[in-house]
C-alpha cells in the first residue's frame, strides 16, 4: 500500500498551492497603463560613460541623511532640506552647521523670495513659507477642494509667483512610507497624474499651468522667466513648458507644440531636480539637473506589459526591479545642449538628484548620502 504523507506536510502543501493559485489575483496599489518607450541610448554620446563625479569631497551633516535640495539664501548661507524633515543651515564652506527650521514632514525642494523668505515644498502639508527667523506659514495645500498630494519642487519668479511640481495625484507620501516608496509606485504605474501649479501671493490664487506627466519633478525657470522646465521622471525627459499655460496636458501635445518642447528627451536615467546653472562664458543660460537612478531595461521592457508591473508589486520588496547606484549630473542650455555630463559609475554617492552651481564650486544634492559632496566647479 502507498504510504500516506504526514498531516503537516499535506497541509503545507496546500496552503501552497492556494498561494501559488491566489498570486495573480493578490490586491496591488497601482493600476499600471501600458506606454511607449523610446530604446535606451545608454552611456553614449555626450553622456558616454565617464568617471567626472568620482571623489567627491564631503560636508559633514553628522546624524542627518537625505540633502535632497541645496541652495545659497539671501543670506549667503547655504541651507540643506534632509530627510528628517530638518532644513539645515551653514557656511558655504560647510563649516557652523546648524538647524535653521523642521517643518514636519519632508522638504523635497525650495527657492526664496525678494524677502528672503523660504518657500518650500514639503511632501506632507504642501506650499510653504518660512521666514528668515523660522516661522513657517501655510501658503496652500489644495487646490479648490483638490489636494496637493506630493508638493515636490518651487521657482520663484521675479514678479512674486511662486510654480510648484505635485508629482503624483495618486500617490501621497505620508500614505505609502515616503517620497520615495511613492514615487516608485508612480512611476510603475505610469497613470501620468503629475502637474505644475502656479500660486500668486498677491492674490493667494492657485492654478494648474500642465498636467499629465509622469511623475513630474524638478522645476526651474528660464531665464527671461517665460518658460518653466519641468523634470518628467517616469518618461526619462525634460521638458519646457510656457508659464502661461493654463490646464494643458502634455499627453495631447507632441512635444513641439507652441507652448512646450521636451528639450532632454530619452535620458539614460530617472531625471530629479533641475537648478539654473552660471551663465556659458559667451554669455548663454544653463541649467543642471541631476539622474537618481539609472533605466531599468527591465522596467523598459514592461512598458507595454502592465499586466508584469502588477505581478512585480506582488513580490518582496528586495525583488522589485528598482535600478543600482549610478552618480550622474548633466548640466545644459535653454536649447538642450549638454555641456558637461558628470558620472560615477560606482554610486558612491548614491541618488544624486541635482547640483548647485557657485563660482567655485559644485554642491551635489541626493535622496539618502548620509553627507554633502562637492567639487570644484571645472
Amino acid at each position: 500500500m502507498p504510504q500516506t504523507l504526514p498531516r503537516w506536510l499535506i497541509v503545507l502543501i496546500t496552503l501552497l498551492t492556494a498561494m501559488i493559485l491566489y498570486f495573480p489575483f493578490w490586491p496591488v496599489a497601482i493600476q499600471p497603463v501600458a506606454w511607449e518607450v523610446s530604446a535606451n541610448p545608454g552611456y553614449t554620446g555626450a553622456h558616454a560613460a565617464n568617471t567626472g563625479l568620482s571623489g567627491l569631497q564631503k560636508i559633514d551633516i553628522g546624524k542627518e541623511s537625505g540633502p535632497e535640495h541645496i541652495a545659497i539664501g539671501k543670506d549667503g548661507k547655504l541651507y540643506a532640506a534632509v530627510s528628517s524633515g530638518t532644513v539645515l543651515r551653514m557656511n558655504p564652506d560647510g563649516s557652523e552647521v546648524s538647524t535653521f527650521v523642521n517643518t514636519g514632514g519632508r522638504v523635497l525642494g525650495f527657492d526664496f523670495d525678494a524677502q528672503g523668505n523660504m518657500i518650500a515644498a514639503n511632501e506632507e502639508k504642501g506650499l510653504l513659507s518660512i521666514s528668515p527667523s523660522g516661522q513657517v506659514t501655510v501658503l496652500a495645500e489644495k487646490i479648490g477642494n483638490d489636494p496637493i498630494l506630493f508638493a515636490d519642487a518651487v521657482a520663484v519668479a521675479k514678479t512674486g509667483k511662486i510654480y510648484v511640481s505635485d508629482a503624483s495625484t495618486r500617490f501621497a507620501p505620508k500614505q505609502w512610507g515616503g517620497s520615495f516608496e511613492a514615487s516608485v509606485l508612480d512611476i510603475l504605474e505610469q497613470s501620468s497624474t503629475g502637474r505644475i501649479l502656479e500660486y500668486d501671493p498677491a492674490t493667494k490664487a492657485i492654478r494648474v499651468v500642465a498636467k499629465g506627466l509622469s511623475f513630474a519633478n524638478g522645476i526651474a525657470l528660464s531665464a527671461n522667466e517665460r518658460q518653466i522646465f519641468v523634470a518628467e521622471t517616469g518618461k526619462y525627459r525634460v521638458w519646457r513648458i510656457d508659464v502661461n499655460a493654463s490646464d494643458l496636458d502634455v499627453r495631447t501635445t507632441s512635444g513641439m507644440s507652441g507652448a512646450t518642447h521636451i528639450v532632454l528627451p530619452n535620458l539614460p536615467g530617472y531625471p530629479d531636480n533641475l537648478m539654473r546653472g552660471l551663465p556659458t562664458k559667451d554669455g548663454k543660460p544653463t541649467l543642471w539637473v541631476g539622474l537618481a537612478k539609472p533605466r531599468s531595461k527591465m522596467l523598459d521592457d514592461m512598458a507595454g506589459k502592465p499586466w508584469m508591473r502588477s505581478l512585480t508589486m506582488r513580490l518582496p520588496r528586495f525583488l522589485w526591479p528598482i535600478p543600482p547606484k549610478y552618480g550622474h549630473v548633466i548640466s545644459f542650455t535653454e536649447d538642450g545642449t549638454v555641456l558637461q555630463d558628470l558620472q560615477d559609475p560606482s554610486g558612491a554617492y548614491p541618488e544624486t538628484t541635482g547640483v548647485l552651481e557657485t563660482s567655485d564650486r559644485l554642491y551635489v544634492q541626493s535622496l539618502h548620502a548620509d553627507w554633502i559632496g562637492w567639487v570644484k566647479r571645472p
